[in-house]
C-alpha cells in the first residue's frame, strides 16, 4: 500500500468520530437525475454485430440498479493493483454496501491497523475466513484480528474502458 493511501486513511480516520467511521451525512450531494439514464432496448452483442434499435426501451436509474441500501452505501476510489486478479483496477470506483453480510469470496473495504485496505475474504489453510489480496502472496489476515474492522462489501466496480488523456 502506498504512503499516500496510508496518509489519506490516517487523516480520514483522525477526523471521523470514533464510534462511526462514515461521514455524518454522506448523501449531502444531490442525487443523479430522477428519470435515470437511457437504456437501449437491444442488448449490445460482444461477438458479431446486430442491427441496432433506434429507440430507447426505458430509462435506467443507476442508483436503483447499483444501490440496494442507500443509507448504508458509499463510493470509494481504488488505488493500487493488488486486486486486478479480481477484476478491480487502479482508479476504479467501487460501490460499497455496509449492510451487506461478507461471505467467502466477498471483496471488502477494511481498516487494518488504522489504514484502509481492499481485500477478498477467503478461507485460509485451516478453513477459517481471512482477508487476502487477490494478487499477493502475503499471509491472510484472520477476521478475528482485533486490529481489523470491516467497512462494507464492494457490490460493483466501475472502471474506465478508454485511456485517460494526459496533458503533454
Amino acid at each position: 500500500m502506498s504512503a499516500a493511501v496510508i496518509e489519506l486513511a490516517r487523516t480520514s480516520l483522525s477526523r471521523a468520530p470514533k464510534r462511526d467511521l462514515l461521514p455524518s451525512d454522506p448523501w449531502a450531494h444531490p442525487p443523479a437525475p430522477a428519470s435515470g439514464w437511457p437504456l437501449l432496448a437491444t442488448p449490445v452483442p460482444a461477438g458479431f454485430p446486430s442491427p441496432a434499435d433506434d429507440e430507447v426501451e426505458q430509462r435506467l436509474s443507476l442508483d436503483e440498479h447499483l444501490i440496494r441500501n442507500a443509507a448504508a452505501t458509499f463510493l470509494v476510489r481504488v488505488q493500487g493493483d493488488s486486486m486486478t486478479a479480481a477484476g478491480i483496477h487502479d482508479g476504479d470506483l467501487l460501490v460499497v454496501d455496509r449492510s451487506a453480510p461478507p461471505t467467502d469470496g466477498s471483496i471488502v473495504v477494511a481498516v487494518i491497523d488504522g489504514a484502509f485496505a481492499l481485500k477478498q475474504i477467503r478461507r485460509d489453510a485451516r478453513g477459517r475466513l481471512a482477508l487476502a489480496a487477490a494478487d499477493a502472496d502475503a499471509s491472510p489476515i484472520p477476521l478475528s484480528d482485533p486490529e481489523l474492522s470491516l467497512w462494507g462489501v464492494a457490490r460493483w466496480a466501475i472502471h474506465r474502458l478508454w485511456p485517460e488523456r494526459r496533458a503533454a
